[in-house]
Formats: structure tokens, sequence, C-alpha cells
């Protein structure tokens, strides 16, 4: 058995307890989805909308007064071109360059310059001019005769028509460069074409003029400056001289190769000869200390490197070395007083006394040297000593005379840059450099740039559908009909048991529920299954099915479910408890001259009162005989009786309810069953009505199972096929054979 489940939103627990609702985010389409299908639903009044829109901008753009845009194109270069590699007195702004090109934009879009323009262009007294752009003439002071102004008014017109080229001036610099195009729009082509080179030619000028006014007013800064700074220096200069020769104080000029322009550099005659001196007394320290070191090596008893490298001291030790050899070895043949060992014996000792006497001579000499060192270092150092304090006499007669120089030397330096730099700008005032050139002029445009038409048909395309996009929006939030099955949960608070679709009209809901194949069938199958969750035993063995008002599907929902519980093998029986509108015998196709009013009135047997339906394998009872007032049958125990006799021989017992609003049968027969099955009409009543009735069940303690979308069409509420009940199983042979 095939059981769609596609429209439960609920589920239940074992026990038969109703299980708290899913989360809404997870109950509720994708907002994606949620919004495809409002448009679908008021597709044809976003249409409207869109096509009203359409019309109206076409209309508008139609009517609109043509107008044409002429671009002139400069360049503003950030250093402006070194013809004479000397600069200004107007720096060019050390700041990012963002804030400089910032600042450009700004001054391409002034006052000023828009009246300068409007002056040149002589538009000021010009009345053609301001009917151009629908100005309206404030000023009274205008002569017919010659057709222009008077000149009552000129600074009040020149502001007004610097406002107006403003308006319709647009700068656009290009992006990551340093071009800026300056486009102006008005009705005459070749007017557009003469604003925008007027004003590009006008910045130009008024960028020299400020170069320029800045340049002259630091020219005529610098020669009150050079004046007064000459007069500091020849001042100090004085007040240096008058000092040196008070203290007697001469130094020498600095060396050549001083720089040129800087500190002026002098040395005293003192301090030249402190130097020399300590020059030569550090030399000849070096030379006492190398003189005492050989003479201290001589004396300690060895032989001092002198005298090892002496060449007569080495030849006579050589000598000696040779006869010494002879001697050793006559001495091994001979006695001592051998003749000849005696003669080399005398020769031995005669070297040896040569040997001394030239070692004494060559440490005297070291000897000599030392002294005569140490002398001399004596001598140089008691100069130094006197050299240093004059030096330092000298040293503190001269502060204050470096004082003075120093004086000198600031304001020289000061008088020398001011000079270069009054010559500098002299150089550049006339040169006359810029930094903004003409890249492109403006020519007269061929065609329009206003209004375009598919521009604004696009635009009004747009705005249509923006604007039907919210009116849609709008009314599906006015709408409080039933459009899909999600708002029974959400605009109710009901469990929703299932949606059923809407039956033909030209077929009876009793031929859909023969046909098991059909998407009815389908839908109350899905409806029966959900209901079988709804207590603790599976599906209530009582229960009524009712509505808020009339012809909302209530009766076709309870034949509908009673046939689905019947085909699961249950014993059911379906009561028609709608004594004022009966329409369950009309299922079976007999009268309702005996029924529910006849056992409510005190009839006892059931068997004659009820009829069988063989086709649907279930039995009804009809409403019966209409009373003058149902609402006092039900308020017995009757219906309580015939309910608990009707379930000793049935499994389920479904009770056809009257509507809930207007009467007060439903309560009473909902308050005797298990729960009640409430049928809502898709597209057809309105949640406020249906809330009202439920409030009344609510009053009465009446538990209520869930709710059925009845009547629901799929197509109307904008799913498309994404509602279509059923799978088709064997349709498709079915179809093939009929077309066979």
């Amino acid at each position: 058995m095939n059981v769609i489940m596609s429209d439960l939103q609920y589920g239940f627990a074992g026990n038969g307890t109703t299980m708290a609702p899913q989360s809404v985010e997870s109950e509720r389409p994708p907002i994606i989805q949620t919004y495809l299908r409002i448009a679908l639903r008021w597709k044809y009044v976003i249409i409207g909308v869109t096509v009203a829109c359409i019309v109206l901008g076409l209309i508008v753009t139609l009517l609109m007064t043509p107008k044409y845009t002429s671009t002139a194109t400069v360049e503003i270069a950030r250093e402006a071109s070194q013809v004479t590699n000397i600069q200004a007195v107007e720096r060019d702004t050390s700041v990012a360059d963002q804030e400089f090109y910032q600042t450009q934009y700004g001054l391409l879009k002034s006052r000023a310059l828009s009246e300068r323009v409007a002056t040149q262009l002589q538009l000021v007294d010009n009345p053609d001019f301001f009917k151009m752009f629908g100005t309206k003439d404030k000023n009274p002071a205008f002569d017919l005769t010659n057709n222009r102004y008077t000149s009552a008014g000129r600074a009040e017109r020149q502001r007004v028509a610097g406002e107006i080229l403003l308006q319709n001036l647009s700068v656009d610099p290009t992006r990551l460069s340093r071009l800026v195009d300056i486009a102006f729009t008005s009705p005459q082509a070749a007017f557009s074409a003469r604003v925008a080179n007027a004003w590009a030619e006008n910045f130009i000028q008024t960028n020299l003029e400020r170069k320029v006014q800045a340049t002259s007013y630091g020219r005529n800064l610098l020669e009150r400056q050079l004046r007064l700074q000459k007069q500091r220096l020849d001042e100090s200069q004085r007040q240096l001289v008058r000092y040196a020769l008070q203290q007697k104080i001469i130094n020498l000029p600095a060396q050549t190769g001083s720089t040129a322009g800087g500190p002026t550099a002098e040395r005293s005659i003192v301090a030249d000869d402190l130097a020399a001196l300590n020059t030569a007394l550090t030399q000849a320290t070096a030379d006492r200390i190398e003189a005492e070191a050989r003479y201290r090596s001589g004396s300690a008893g060895g032989t001092s490197s002198e005298a090892l490298g002496n060449v007569a001291i080495n030849n006579l030790r050589q000598r000696r070395a040779e006869l010494a050899a002879q001697y050793q070895q006559m001495m091994v043949q001979f006695e001592p007083g051998y003749p000849a060992a005696q003669a080399l014996k005398s020769q031995i000792d005669q070297l040896d006394r040569a040997i001394g006497r030239e070692e004494s001579r060559v440490k005297g000499s070291i000897e000599g040297a030392y002294r005569a060192g140490a002398a001399r270092e004596s001598a140089l150092q008691a100069k130094v000593d006197q050299l240093k304090l004059s030096y330092l006499d000298n040293r503190r007669r001269s502060i204050q005379y470096n004082i003075f120089q120093q004086e000198v030397d600031t304001n020289r330096a000061l008088y020398d840059g001011l000079l270069q730099r009054y010559k500098e700008i002299g150089i550049a005032n006339g040169v006359g450099v810029n930094n903004i050139s003409v890249v492109d002029t403006a020519d007269e445009p061929q065609k329009p740039s206003s209004p375009r038409l598919f521009l604004n048909l696009l635009i009004s395309l747009l705005g249509g559908l923006a604007l039907g996009a919210v009116t849609a929006f709008a009314l599906e939030q006015m709408d409080e009909a039933f459009g899909n099955p999600s708002e029974v949960e959400r605009k109710l608070g009901l469990p929703l048991l299932g949606s059923v679709p809407k039956v033909d009209e030209d077929r009876e809901p009793r031929d859909d529920l023969l046909d098991r194949k059909s998407d009815l069938v389908d839908a109350y199958l899905a409806i029966s299954t959900n209901l079988g969750f709804t207590t603790e035993h599976g599906a209530p063995r009582s229960f009524s099915v009712t509505s808020t008002r009339p012809a909302e599907g209530k009766s076709t929902t309870a034949l509908a479910l009673a046939t689905m519980l019947a085909r699961a093998n249950k014993r059911v029986i379906i009561v028609d408890g709608d004594m004022r509108s009966p329409s369950i015998h009309h299922f079976g196709n007999v009268g309702h001259e005996r029924g529910l009013s006849n056992f409510l009135s005190g009839e006892e047997g059931i068997e004659p009162l009820t009829f069988q339906m063989p086709d649907l394998g279930l039995t009804a009872m009809s409403a019966g005989p209409i009373p003058p007032n149902a609402a006092e049958l039900l308020t017995g125990t009757r219906l309580t009786t015939l309910i608990d006799r009707l379930l000793e021989d049935y499994d389920h017992v479904v009770i056809d309810s009257p509507p809930v609003m207007g009467l007060a049968d439903a309560p009473l027969i909902a308050a005797q069953v298990e729960g009640v099955v409430y049928a809502v009409e898709s597209h057809g009543i309105r949640a406020t009505q249906v809330k009202t009735a439920l409030r009344r069940l609510e009053a009465a303690n009446v538990r209520i199972f869930g709710g059925v979308l009845t009547k629901f069409q799929a197509r109307r509420a904008g799913y498309g096929n994404s509602y279509e009940y059923g799978y088709g199983y064997g349709r498709a042979k079915d179809d093939a054979k009929g077309q066979g």
C-alpha cells in the first residue's frame, strides 16, 4: 500500500499524544521557493505594474527635452614642468597624491570658477541663457530695446548664472590616471561645447594666476627680509672686529678647501705652534724610548743588538774562532808550553782585547744617543707646557669672540639663502610654468546624451518589477486565505494532517473514492495514516469532522476517512450529525426519513436507522428527519449512548458534524467524541473566521487532532506540480492502452 507522507508536518508519539511542532525554520520551505511561489501567485499583478511603469517611462522619455553633453579632457600633473629647475614660492603639496587631486577636483567645482566662466561667456546679461534652463526672471531691470539686463542686480545674476553652470557640470576623474573629464550638459550642443572649453581654459588660467600671485607676494616679502638681514650682518661683523682688537686676538684664515658659504673657519697662531711642538715632542719621546731600550739592553751584561750587528766585531770574533780551533787541535799533540801553541794563545788574547775595546765603543755611542734624546725631550716638554698656558689663556679670551663669530656666520648664511631664493623667484616668475594642460578640447556633440530611451525603459522595467514585487508581497501579507498547506500551521497553530486536491466539477467525490488510483484517495490515505498517530491506540475510535462554514468539504472528508479506515479491514460507521443540512444520504442514494434524529428523539433500535454502502465497505446513518431545534436533541445523553452502543459493534464511529460558526451543534457533538478533525477550505475562507471558530471549540475543551486543507489547487498557490498527489502507479500503462 502506497502512502504519501509529503504533507505531514507534525509527528506523533507512540503513546498517542501530539508531539510539539517542529521548528518553523525546518517546516517552512526555503525562502527562494517562498518568494517564487508568491511571484507565481500574483504574476498578473506584477506584470500589470511592470507594464504600467514601462508605459509611464516611455511617455516621460518622449516628453523630455533633448540635452547634449560635451566633454573636455585636461591633465593635472602632480609636478609642474620645470623649465629652469627652480621652484616658485607656492610649493606643490607634500601630502598624499589623493589629497592633492581631491583639492584640484574641488577647485574645478568652485563657485568662483563658475562665475568667472559666466562672465567670460557674457551669460550674466543674456536673458536667453536663463530661459534655456528654466530660471524665472526675478530682476525687473531689463532693457527691452537692447534685449539685455541693466547693471542693476548684476551681482545676483552672476551668482545665479554660476549656480546654473555648476548644476549642469560634471567632473569625472579617470581612474588610475591624471586625466579629468569636464562635461557640461545643456539643450544646445554648441553651447555645451563652449562652456566645457571655457571651463578648462579658465581653470588653467586661474591656476597660473594663483602661482604668479603667490610668487609676487613672496618676492616682495623677500625684499624686505633681505634689507633687514643685511643690516644685521653688517652690525655683527663690526662687533666682532671691535672685540678682536680689544682682546688682541689674532686668528689665521681657514686652510684652502673649506666649504664655500659655510661658517667661517679660523685658527690661532698659538694653536698652530702648540700643534707643531706637540708633534715634535711625540717624536722625541719615541726616539728617547727607543734609545733607552738599546741602552738598557747593553747595560744588563748582555751583548747589545748593535754589537751583534757590528761588522768589525763580527770579523774579530770569526778570526778568534779560527785561531781557537787551531789551538785546540795543537793541544791534542803538544803541551801548552809548546812555542807554536803559545804564539796562537797570544793571538787569541789580542783578539779578545780588540773585541772588548770595540764593544765598549759601541756601548758608549748608545749611551750618548740615549742621553741626547732625553735632553731633547725635556726641552720640548717645557716649551709645550708654556704654549699650553698661552693657548688656555687665548681660549678664555676667545669665548666671547666665538659667540660673535657664530652670529656673523648665522647672519651671513641667512642673507645668502634669502638672496639666492630672491633670484630664483625672479626667474620663475618670468617663466610661468603650469602643471595643468588640455588633452582634448570639447567638440560639438552630434546626438543628445539624454533622454536615453533604452536606458529609461530598462530602468522602468526594473522599477516596475521591484514595485510589482512589493505590491505582490503586500497583497500576500494582506491575504488571509490559506494558499498552501504550511499556512494552516503558521496561521492557526494546528497540526496539519494533510491537504486534499480539488475535485473536478464534472466528477463526484464518491467516484474518485472508488478509483483507488485517484489523487483524492492518495491524499486521504495520507491523512488517515497521519490520523493513526494521534492517539496511543492508533486512529481514534470516535471522532467528528467539522469546518468553519458550510461547503468547505467536511462531509467529503468524513466519508473519505471512513472509507480509508474501512479499507484497512476496520468496521466503520459514518453518522450524519448535520441535522440541519444532511448530506451523507446522498452518497448512498437513499433518503433521510430515518436516522440520527429518530434515535435522539427516543427510538431504541439502531439497525433500522442505518443503511449500507457496500462499494465503500462501510455502514452509514443518515441525519433523519430535520428536527425543529437540533441543538436541543444534542444536549442530552442520547448521543453519548448512541456512540457507546455503536462502538460495541464497530471499530470506528465517524460523525459528519455541522459547521461551527453560528451553531451550537458542532461543539456539542465534539464534546462526546475523542476529538475533531477540522476541515479548512483552501482559497475560500479567511484565517480570522477560522480562528474564531477554533476558539469556540477550545471553550468546550474539545481536542482537535489536526487540520485538513481541502480543495487545494497547487498551480493556483504557485507550487506548479510540487504538490501533485499520487505517483501514478499503473497510470502510464492505462493511458497507453487508452490511446491505443
